[in-house]
């Protein structure tokens, strides 16, 4: 009986030790957003992370993506909220914000120096990060879309971080894959970006850490 119990014993941790495995493997994306993360008008498993997670998943890949969207957040708001999100030790940070700043037409010099901050301290952390990009609506000018647009690709250069070019590729101004606001998207709209920006997620995945 003995015997017994104690086989059971070493097979009890030999089991814990197949899942302590598994979850070492495990890698976590932190997607830092706004409403377009959160999943403003939808339901938690149709939202960006749940979908991207779901997404990969199918791939085979041992992922956690972790939901850190706030509807309405600014850039500064992202960045005020970093410290208690990175506790959570992630992997890759997708950074998704700037698109209300557009809106309330922020200077676009804070709003990189708001995003540049989230970049360097995400790498500073050990996080890869994989940048979304954003363009600024045509109603606020020339002017203002040159300086906002240009945000992304210049601190994707500036810190050697991918560069996704536009979060709603494919979705913006498509009626069909956007709630009737004309601005937040449905669940097949967010399954069309996820679907875009999957390969982008998997090679940051593949980078080495900063």
């Amino acid at each position: 009986m003995r015997k017994n119990n104690t086989m059971i014993v070493v097979l009890a941790l030999f089991g814990l030790a197949g899942t302590g495995a598994a979850t070492a493997q495990e890698k976590v994306i932190l997607a830092l957003g706004d409403s377009l993360t959160a999943g403003y008008g939808l339901a938690k498993a149709e939202s960006f992370p749940a979908q991207l997670e779901e997404a990969l998943r199918a791939q085979g890949q041992e992922v956690r993506v972790i939901n850190g969207g706030v509807s309405g957040d600014t850039s500064a708001g992202g960045l005020a909220r970093m410290d208690w999100l990175m506790v959570e030790n992630p992997d890759l940070v997708i950074v998704e914000l700037g698109a209300n700043d557009a809106l309330r037409a922020i200077d676009p010099a804070q709003t990189m120096a708001n995003l540049d901050r989230i970049v360097a301290k995400s790498m500073a952390e050990g996080a890869r990060v994989l940048l979304a990009g954003m363009l600024a609506p045509p109603n606020l000018g020339r002017d203002y879309a040159d300086q906002f647009n240009a945000i992304y690709p210049t601190l994707a250069e500036r810190h050697g971080v991918p560069l996704y070019p536009f979060f709603l590729d494919g979705v913006a101004a498509e009626p069909q894959l956007n709630q009737p606001d004309g601005m937040h998207p449905t669940a097949d709209g967010i399954s069309v970006i996820v679907q875009r920006i999957a390969p982008y997620v998997t090679q940051a995945l593949n980078e080495p850490a900063p």
